[in-house]
C-alpha cells in the first residue's frame, strides 16, 4: 500500500481545497470519521477558517451530541463494547435533523442530546448559507447508509488505537475491531487519512487501496 506523509496543517489545506470544489453552491454533507484518538472533532474545527477562506461557510456538527439517552446506550452496561458500536448513535436523529433537512430544507439542528445532562440540548434551528459544508465528525459514521456527500476517514493501527486509547477506554477496542472488519471504512471513503502519529499523518492514495 502506498501513502503519501503530510503535515498536519497541509493535510487541513489539501482537504479544505478539495470541500471547496465539490458540489459548489450547494450543500456538502461530509463526514470525519475515526476512534476520539484521530481527533476527527479537531480536524473539523481546523477546516472551518480555510473553507470560510475559499468560499465555503462550514458548520462543525459533533457525533456526539446526536447520542441516544442513557437508559439506550447503557441497556447492557455502561462498557459493553457490542452496544457501543451498534446502540449508541442516533443515526435517525442525525438523518432526520440534520443531514435531510440540509438538502430538503436549508436548515439543520446542530445539536440533539446533551449526554451530561441526559436531557435534550434544546438547541435551535441553524438556516444554512449558501454552498455550506456540514462537517459531521465523530466514530461509525460510515457503513449505516447515512447520507454523506463526501466520506474522509481517519485510521490507525491496531497496535497505534490500543496504545493510545486511554486505559479507562480499552473496552471500546473490541468495537473499532469489529467496525474495521465489517465495514471496512478505510476500502471505500473517499478520503483516507493515516493518523498512527498524529503529528505525521498520511493519506492513502485512493488507487492504492484495497
Amino acid at each position: 500500500m502506498k501513502i503519501r506523509p503530510i503535515s498536519p496543517e497541509s493535510l487541513v489545506q489539501e482537504l479544505a481545497d478539495r470541500l471547496a470544489a465539490e458540489r459548489v453552491g450547494q450543500p456538502l454533507r461530509v463526514a470525519l470519521d475515526g476512534a476520539a484518538v484521530a481527533a476527527p472533532d479537531r480536524l473539523a474545527d481546523a477546516l472551518v477558517d480555510p473553507l470560510r477562506v475559499r468560499g465555503r461557510p462550514a458548520l462543525p456538527i459533533r457525533a456526539t451530541d446526536f447520542l441516544r439517552p442513557a437508559s439506550l446506550r447503557y441497556e447492557f452496561g455502561r462498557e459493553n463494547p457490542d452496544a457501543f458500536y451498534t446502540d449508541w448513535l442516533d443515526e435517525a436523529g442525525l438523518r432526520r435533523e440534520v443531514l435531510d433537512p440540509a438538502v430538503d430544507a436549508g436548515r439543520v439542528l446542530p445539536s440533539l442530546w446533551n449526554t451530561r445532562t441526559d436531557r435534550a440540548s434544546r438547541a435551535e434551528y441553524v438556516d444554512l448559507p449558501s454552498g455550506a459544508v456540514l462537517l459531521v465528525s465523530g466514530s461509525f459514521l460510515l457503513g449505516g447508509g447515512l447520507p454523506f456527500d463526501l466520506t474522509v476517514h481517519l485510521v490507525l493501527s491496531s497496535g497505534a488505537l490500543s496504545r493510545r486509547t486511554d486505559p479507562a477506554d480499552a473496552w471500546t477496542l473490541p468495537a473499532f475491531a469489529r467496525y474495521a472488519e465489517e465495514v471496512a471504512p478505510a476500502t471505500f471513503a473517499d478520503v483516507v487519512v493515516r493518523m498512527d502519529d498524529p503529528r505525521h499523518p498520511a493519506l492513502v492514495e485512493a488507487d492504492e487501496r484495497g
